[in-house]
């Protein structure tokens, strides 16, 4: 069954125009008719089932049904920290992220980030990328949208206090893996951008409280070492597998 998201908060019995994205997706593209039904979420944890009561040229009403109990969010409450890396690779690396059952993304400008923009720009990337973030929850079936934060520099963003149990950073030089570290609630992941974290980066990391960990023989891509890196955690402290 289609899934799309609503903003406005639901409710059983509501009657509302449908979004411009959902109108476009499922009367335009799948055609649907008076009748038919679909499956609706505000982002808060509740889905529910809607019927579409009327269609215009450019817009669509349905009435919000029964609300669906469902819960697929991970027992591991995991952050993800990325450097900015260039176009389709940052949308991929949100995709994936979203899909793998992250609460929190926080994109961060590091020496190497080659991305570089004015503020206005950084707004509609970030408009862009919650739209990454919404097709990505209503494909994997999650009812809870990840918080995305503003852009931060790195040596900023490293100064605040830490709201994880576990704070990990890949290095290609690091010691420890993943499956030698304890069992924990709540992570976060520091991913570098196109070229890495330079070794001052990951030094001051480390200084800051933050594990280095290595996931194996090959250098990663950035858009790969995240959801790579991701995988393994769910696997080991959340509910992959």
């Amino acid at each position: 069954m289609s899934r799309f998201y609503v903003s406005a908060p639901l409710g059983i019995g509501a009657e509302l125009d449908l979004p411009d994205d959902a109108f476009r997706h499922w009367v335009q593209v799948l055609r649907a008719r008076v009748g038919d039904t679909a499956q609706l979420f505000d982002g808060s944890g509740d889905e529910f089932e809607a019927q579409l009561l009327a269609i215009g040229k450019r817009s669509a009403q349905v009435r919000i049904g029964a609300r669906i109990a469902v819960d697929r969010e991970s027992p591991l409450r995991l952050s993800l920290a990325q450097a900015v890396s260039k176009g389709d690779r940052m949308d991929y690396t949100l995709q994936k992220a979203v899909e793998l059952g992250v609460n929190e993304i926080q994109p961060l400008l590091t020496e190497r980030t080659v991305v570089k923009v004015d503020a206005e720009r950084w707004e509609k990337k970030l408009e862009h990328w919650r739209g990454v973030i919404v097709s990505a929850c209503e494909q994997s079936g999650r009812t809870r949208l990840p918080t995305l934060h503003p852009v931060l520099k790195l040596d900023s963003w490293l100064a605040q206090p830490p709201a994880h149990e576990l704070r990990l950073t890949l290095a290609p030089t690091a010691q420890s893996a993943l499956r030698n570290l304890p069992k924990v609630s709540s992570a976060c992941l520091l991913v570098g951008p196109e070229g890495g974290l330079s070794e001052a980066e990951i030094a001051l990391a480390q200084r800051s409280g933050w594990t280095a960990v290595k996931l194996g023989p090959r250098v990663l891509r950035t858009e790969t070492a995240g959801v790579a890196a991701m995988s393994a955690m769910q696997a080991l402290w959340g509910d992959l597998g």
